[in-house]
């Protein structure tokens, strides 16, 4: 009988998240583990699905997976050798050293952020940090849910509550990470500066994530 209902508590349609009359996605518009193969997708739910809340255990696992990821270590380098390219913090270096800095800093910064607004402020604050899509509705209604994620979560009694993980666990993020850039770049309007981009960055990949389905249903050959 607790199969039974634990089953249950899988199928039954989401009435949450402003998501209105939602019916479980169909075979196509099911959230991917990984979209295009690459870009980690763990923490998304597909639209109908009610899975119940994480435990702490669950968050960290989900937490490691974003950041240890062989894609994390892609995406790092990436935007490391930009970085490094436009001289974006100049007492970092130039060349090979100055790639080295910039990469793990960025690692740092990514793992941190993770650990504190999928694991450890979620954990103490009792709120669901998994990104649960809507999958069906105007584009633009869409957009709008999916980026404003970043304020709104359900908690673990699955009403929409402040989301304080995400705002609280990115602001802890960069104030740790004053301790490992250069003096120059730990003023105020610096720190504010990442910590708007690391919110954007947040609101545009939960974006992404809803309308990644709808894309690639209409890509030849290709599974979301």
């Amino acid at each position: 009988m607790g199969a039974l209902n634990a089953q249950a508590m899988h199928t039954q349609p989401v009435l949450t998240q402003n998501s209105g009359d939602a019916k479980p996605a169909p075979p196509v518009r099911q959230q991917p583990k990984r979209i295009l193969g690459v870009m980690p997708n763990f923490r998304a739910v597909s639209a109908g699905s009610v899975p119940p809340p994480p435990t702490p255990k669950q968050a960290f696992r989900i937490a490691t997976q974003n950041s240890f990821d062989y894609s994390s270590f892609v995406f790092v380098g990436l935007t490391s050798m930009i970085a490094e390219g436009e001289d974006a913090h100049p007492k970092l270096g130039k060349g090979v050293p100055g790639f080295w800095a910039y990469s793990w800093r960025g690692f740092a910064d990514k793992v941190d952020g993770n650990y504190w607004v999928i694991f450890a402020m979620p954990s103490v604050l009792h709120e669901d940090e998994r990104y649960y899509s809507r999958g069906h509705g105007r584009i633009l209604g869409r957009a709008l849910y999916a980026s404003s994620r970043v304020l709104i979560t359900p908690n673990y009694q699955r009403h929409n509550t402040f989301n304080a993980s995400e705002l609280l666990g990115r602001g802890i993020a960069q104030g740790i990470s004053i301790s490992y850039y250069p003096s120059s770049d730990r003023t105020a309007s610096s720190l504010a500066t990442k910590y708007g981009y690391a919110i954007m960055r947040d609101a545009a990949t939960n974006t992404f994530r809803e309308f990644w389905p709808d894309i690639a249903a209409h890509l030849p050959h290709r599974k979301p």
